[in-house]
């Protein structure tokens, strides 16, 4: 070996062959421990948010020492699987999870956080969120989180729903009273209604009551007393009567629209009648009276006059603003503008248009007005409201024609 040596570097001169030698040495020993120095490295493997792999080889011994060796900013935010300081070990794998900033709502209040969680879910439970059934929640819990990302959550709250007999409690996230109904699909017809309205604001106090409301027609007959008619008669005692014809009851049919709530009354309005069978007028002859004093001014108005006649007749109350009413009397009289005027319709071939009377438990009155059912010993008395109109009813009532 040696002579091989020597042989290579017998054509040099010493001071040249040695320096050959020394720098064949110096790159034998490079190239072993450029050798030894790789073969030495640890093999470690990058997982980057569960997506992206690196595989590097490092003589870095911490944690720390890799992630500056390859340029990596971990944010403290971040979530690293091996601490900063834990040491390198070979085929070792590392995991890196960046943090996002994520906008959650809860219940109306807004935080920004950032997180390494995966799924909606996470974040969730990491905000200690429990989502119930009948919670909201704007994402699907398994919906991957990104970056940016608005999560709203609305907990529900009881809501007692009472529907006529049927009492209900039902879990809702809904704003309105509208909108809890129609998240239990509860129907309304066009009539019902509901307490409170349907835009009322909803929170976990809230009674809601729905009010089945149905109009229905009611027919009824009802009799109608006859009126008496007294005629002078001088073959007669004074003061004794006599009935010369007798009187007969009429019947009329009225249709009233009828409202129920939840199977009640309520309210009854007459939207129709129909005479059936006229009344028949009773006549009754009467002697011969003493003359009365005419009723002056500040007196009491129930006395007639001598030349006065006093009729029994059959009497109904109506309003300036009753069905097919204008307000306005047959002589111009207008209602509208006078509600407390004391007129009365009559029939004018019974007791002329203008005519003063005086109405048993009504006063003095002008017959001003007439009426299409107003016939015969029939008197209507204008009232100022329906409600004294509905207690009037129908009387019979003694009527003086005063002038």
């Amino acid at each position: 070996m040696i002579s091989k040596w020597n042989y290579l570097f017998s054509g040099l001169k010493p001071g040249k062959s040695m320096i050959l030698v020394f720098s064949v040495l110096l790159l034998t020993g490079a190239g072993l421990f450029y050798a030894v120095y790789e073969t030495t490295k640890a093999t470690v493997t990058i997982e980057i948010d569960e997506e992206e792999e690196v595989t590097v080889a490092t003589h870095a011994k911490t944690v720390d020492e890799l992630l500056e060796e390859q340029n990596l900013n971990v944010d403290e935010k971040d979530e690293l699987s091996s601490s900063l300081e834990e040491p390198i070990v070979g085929n070792m794998k590392l995991e890196w999870n960046k943090a996002k900033q994520v906008t959650v709502t809860e219940d109306g209040e807004e935080q920004e956080i950032w997180t390494t969680a995966s799924t909606v879910e996470e974040v969730m439970n990491e905000q200690d969120i429990d989502v119930g059934n009948h919670d909201f929640l704007n994402k699907q819990m398994e919906k991957p989180i990104q970056a940016g990302m608005e999560l709203t959550y609305e907990s529900a709250f009881p809501v007692t729903i009472q529907d006529e007999e049927e009492t209900e409690e039902v879990m809702t996230t809904s704003a309105t009273v509208d909108e809890v109904l129609d998240d239990i699909n509860r129907d309304l017809d066009e009539n019902d209604r509901v307490e409170p309205g349907k835009e009322k604001v909803i929170d976990g106090q809230t009674e809601v009551e729905i009010i089945r409301v149905e109009k229905v027609t009611d027919v009824v007959e009802e009799e109608v007393d006859f009126a008496t008619v007294t005629r002078r008669d001088d073959s007669l005692a004074q003061g004794a009567e006599e009935v010369v014809e007798n009187g007969q009851k009429g019947k009329v049919e009225k249709k009233y629209e009828v409202v129920l709530e939840n199977g009640e009354e309520v309210s009854r309005e007459l939207i129709e009648e129909e005479q059936v069978t006229e009344s028949k007028d009773q006549v009754v002859a009467v002697g011969p009276k003493e003359q009365a004093a005419t009723a002056s001014r500040g007196e009491s108005p129930g006395a007639a006059s001598s030349n006065g006649r006093t009729i029994s007749m059959h009497a109904t109350a109506y309003t300036a603003d009753c069905t097919g009413c204008s307000g306005v009397t047959a002589t111009g009289v207008n209602l509208n503008n006078s509600p407390n005027a004391k007129v009365v319709a009559v029939d004018p071939s019974v007791i002329p248009l203008g005519s003063r009377v005086y109405v048993e438990g009504y006063g003095e009155a002008t017959a001003a007005d007439t009426g299409g059912a107003i016939n015969g010993n029939r008197i209507d008395l204008h009232v100022a409201t329906k409600s004294e109109a509905n207690r009037f009813g129908r009387q019979t009532v003694e009527v003086t024609v005063l002038e």
